[in-house]
């Protein structure tokens, strides 16, 4: 664990001081579990780290990810089973992470994996040996959508959620504030109990929710991005398309890290694949059309649409942002109305062996 924390970037390393004062000490030993540790070599931004065209210039794992929630757990709940179940939330994340959900077909949802960490709980004896030391069944911390504070429902505001708007925010997919923003917002952050409802974290003033909600607006636009769809479907048929040649299996997704996946990208010469990735990473830019484009990689794909509507105390009153400021709400209407209507390809002087990898 010395050795991760040492190695972090300093930025992530101050941005986890402002979510818990500390790391728990029985969180480290789950932590250093070879399963928890693959996530070291998965990035969260599902692939597109290494494209040019993204300009993405800090690197987040999952681990760092998974870590981050259950320290925003831990600081709400201080429940150890909550924290649990928030690190282990994405331990069957994949390389390239929701980019395999686009190749199982799950563009929307994006949660085909999730169904297997109990799976992967199960099969560690590392963790199975920690949980029945501290008393602990699989069943308590295999699914973190039975705790509120860690996962609800679109649009609350849950501790996954806010971890990921916080970190893609620092830079991670676009900088849109510091760290001392960060540790404002969060500051303005409580839980709340609404009658005949869950807890759910929400904001003690609206400056502090338009403030979130104004930058979340501008991540989610990124996430559904002309660039970030195309690159998680050009990614996703790439992998379906060496499974079907035997060059790569599933197996290897949830084993490999995201760099030992690309090598084999690259020694890849069937269907002009590696040629074909060589061109998206480092390409500039990638073309638009409102007709599919034949004999090129052409794809029309949606993506899930993400936003959130927090509550904020108004008073002895409990409101969504949106019912309060006009601002926010045109805000998260921006992310809701958001057009996918076109075609996204890329002008490959390729032979015809390429088209095996378009979405038709």
């Amino acid at each position: 664990m010395n050795d991760y924390l040492e190695k972090l970037n300093p930025v992530i390393r101050d941005y986890f001081k402002i979510l818990s004062d500390d790391i728990p000490e029985f969180l480290i030993p789950y932590i250093n579990t070879p399963r928890m540790q693959k996530q070291k070599g998965i990035s969260v931004t599902c692939g597109t780290y290494y494209a040019k065209m993204f300009h993405q210039n800090l690197w987040y794992s999952s681990l760092d990810h998974s870590i981050a929630t259950a320290l925003i757990i831990w600081h709400f709940t201080k429940d150890k089973k909550e924290t649990l179940a928030g690190l282990f939330h994405d331990i069957a994340t994949p390389c390239f992470k929701h980019t395999i959900d686009y190749m199982n077909g799950d563009y929307e949802y994006q949660e085909s994996t999730e169904e297997l960490t109990k799976t992967f709980i199960l099969e560690s004896d590392e963790i199975m040996n920690l949980l029945k030391k501290d008393g602990i069944s699989v069943d308590e911390v295999c699914d973190y959508h039975m705790y509120p504070i860690a996962d609800n429902d679109t649009p609350m505001l849950s501790s996954d959620r806010l971890e990921y708007t916080l970190s893609n925010g620092l830079g991670v997919v676009k900088k849109v504030w510091n760290l001392d923003e960060v540790k404002e917002i969060y500051s303005n952050i409580t839980v709340f109990k609404k009658p005949d409802s869950e807890e759910e974290m929400g904001f003690t003033k609206k400056v502090h929710a338009e403030q979130f909600v104004r930058k979340m607006s501008i991540l989610s636009k990124c996430y559904m991005s002309d660039e970030r769809r195309f690159a998680m479907q050009f990614l996703a048929d790439i992998m379906k398309k060496m499974n079907e040649l035997g060059l790569i299996r599933i197996n290897d997704l949830y084993n490999l890290s995201e760099k030992e996946v690309i090598e084999k990208i690259k020694a890849c010469h069937y269907n002009n694949i590696s040629f074909a990735f060589n061109l998206w990473q480092n390409a500039n830019a990638i073309l638009v059309s409102d007709k599919e484009i034949l004999n090129k990689y052409c794809v029309y794909v949606k993506t899930k649409k993400r936003y959130i509507d927090p509550l904020v105390q108004i008073g002895n009153d409990l409101l969504r942002v949106s019912e309060i400021s006009n601002k926010s709400n045109d805000a998260i209407n921006e992310c809701l109305n958001y057009d996918f209507n076109r075609y996204l390809y890329m002008y490959f002087e390729l032979n015809d062996n390429v088209k095996t990898l378009s979405k038709k």
